[in-house]
């Protein structure tokens, strides 16, 4: 395995047994900062078997939602059929935070097996938050397109290496579509972020104006992977807003370390002491993160390129 560099080109290293374990025990430790746990995390998510998955697995109901939602988040991008009995357990289970259980459904559409059919729309049924309900009904319709593909082709990562909770819409209507229903939004938006062109830069950032807590987030998230500097003052407004939905506010946070010009970074730094746990904890990722880019590292990859530990 290896990591991704900014020519395309990847470097390769080893992860030895003593590596992962090191990575499982950082994760799983609550007395390390937020933002060494986030690396273990990240490191993890590009490792296979067991070890990883059962240390993402035993993340995804830790104290932290923050850190327990990004462990679901991990899992789908992995898309591990092995984690799909603990996500369907993280998605019944009521006492979660919406933001971890709209993760497990997120994670189980990424997964994209029939099977998980049904788990879904049982929770689309039940659940009694709405972004939840939400996502669930993005995640059949992800599994739904796959079916009609016939191939894997709608599977495949996106040109900014993740799996998204829809496939690219094709349609040259992409501003459009952005009015329609959940699914068709999400598929105009990562059309409109693979053409990265202003007029789409544009029509994203108007659609933080949508109602749907659940989109303004995705926004969010798909800003943060432009790193569109164009984008700052919305998203600065939206971590200010206080009366904003925390999973909102978190990506707007991370999205503003992506874009980390001088006053981003001073406002993640007012909003580190911010009194909702999952947006001080993204704005204190976000600064890690922008202080180890900053130096010349990778934050995702330090610990993997490690020579040994001690």
């Amino acid at each position: 395995m290896g990591s991704l560099n900014e020519d395309g080109t990847t470097t390769s290293f080893e992860s030895s047994p003593e590596m992962v374990k090191f990575l499982c025990d950082r994760l799983l430790d609550p007395t390390q900062p937020i933002s060494e746990r986030f690396r273990a995390l990240f490191s993890l998510r590009n490792l296979k078997g067991p070890g990883p998955r059962n240390a993402l697995i035993t993340a995804t109901r830790d104290s932290s939602n923050l850190l327990a939602h990004e462990a679901a988040f991990a899992l789908g991008q992995m898309q591990d059929a092995d984690a799909i009995p603990a996500l369907v357990a993280v998605l019944n289970d009521l006492s979660l935070h919406p933001i971890v259980r709209h993760e497990a459904a997120e994670a189980l559409g990424a997964i994209g097996l029939e099977s998980n059919v049904p788990l879904l729309e049982n929770s689309l049924a039940l659940d009694p938050a709405q972004e939840v309900k939400e996502t669930c009904a993005l995640a059949l319709n992800r599994i739904e397109q796959l079916k009609d593909s016939g191939n894997q082709s709608m599977d495949e990562k996106s040109p900014f290496m993740s799996v998204d909770p829809a496939a690219p819409a094709t349609s040259s209507s992409s501003v459009n579509q952005l009015r329609k229903n959940m699914y068709e939004r999400y598929a105009a938006l990562f059309a409109l972020r693979n053409n990265s062109g202003d007029e789409a830069v544009s029509a994203i950032v108007d659609s933080l104006g949508s109602k749907s807590a659940l989109l303004r987030h995705e926004v969010a998230y798909v800003l943060g992977q432009l790193q569109n500097k164009d984008a700052s003052a919305a998203l600065s407004n939206i971590l200010m807003d206080r009366n904003e939905h925390p999973m909102v506010r978190h990506e707007a946070a991370e999205a503003l370390g992506s874009i980390a010009d001088d006053q981003s970074v001073s406002l993640l730094e007012e909003f580190a002491k911010d009194p909702e746990p999952i947006v001080s904890q993204s704005c204190e990722v976000a600064l890690s993160m922008l202080e180890f880019e900053r130096s010349g590292k990778s934050f995702e990859y330090l610990f993997m390129q490690a020579p040994q530990v001690q």
